[in-house]
């Protein structure tokens, strides 16, 4: 495991820190900030934002920070402070974007919390980055390259999404990986999808 640099040190932090005081103070209060589907009428613009701060269970919290530890703190020394956040924040907004056009066609009412859909989006930028670099599962515990891991995971969450409701913000995961993808694109100046030649 790399060690911890200091944006990443502090987002774990910060997601710990709000998943102990969500413990302490009355539901209403959190679900404040909670992304909910437009059609609800609780949508607030704060909630693209403040959401992915919010974990559902403890569960969440531990697999999320381990995935920003893993992931995050490699493309934190890659790219330095200031670039990274603004990955995370590409991809946390694109995921928000994406989930909230997910359950407006869907006519979903359930709020949608966690740092996933950010999380995603670094997973699939260390497989563009490092696409023959091994990683090993927890469960089933089976070592791959990045760039298959990343094509796996991708599938089966478009597969599970489109399998119906699950309790799981999926198409937020694709929005991520969607908003990660656009944004090194955007990085290495070229277009988000190269022209095909005639």
């Amino acid at each position: 495991m790399p060690p911890l640099p200091p944006v990443t040190k502090t987002l774990i932090l910060i997601c710990v820190g709000i998943f102990c005081l969500g413990l302490l103070i009355p539901p209403q209060y959190e679900a404040l900030a909670a992304l909910w589907p437009l059609s609800t009428g609780l949508f607030q613009p704060w909630q693209v934002v403040t959401y992915a701060f919010l974990h559902g269970s403890a569960f969440h919290l531990l697999f999320n920070m381990l995935g920003l530890w893993m992931f995050g703190s490699e493309l934190e020394n890659l790219w330095g402070p200031r670039r990274y956040l603004q990955f995370l924040a590409a991809s946390a907004l694109a995921a928000a974007a994406v989930q909230l056009g997910w359950t407006a066609l869907i006519g979903s009412s359930a709020p949608t919390v966690g740092a996933s859909g950010a999380l995603y989006g670094l997973l699939l930028a260390f497989g563009m980055l490092f696409p023959n670099r091994t990683i090993q599962l927890l469960i089933p515990p089976i070592p791959m390259k990045a760039k298959v891991y990343v094509a796996i995971f991708g599938g089966l969450e478009l597969l599970m999404g489109l399998g119906g409701p699950s309790g799981v913000a999926h198409f937020a995961h694709l929005g991520g990986m969607l908003g990660g993808f656009l944004m090194i694109r955007y990085w290495r100046g070229q277009a988000p999808f190269p022209r095909r030649r005639r």
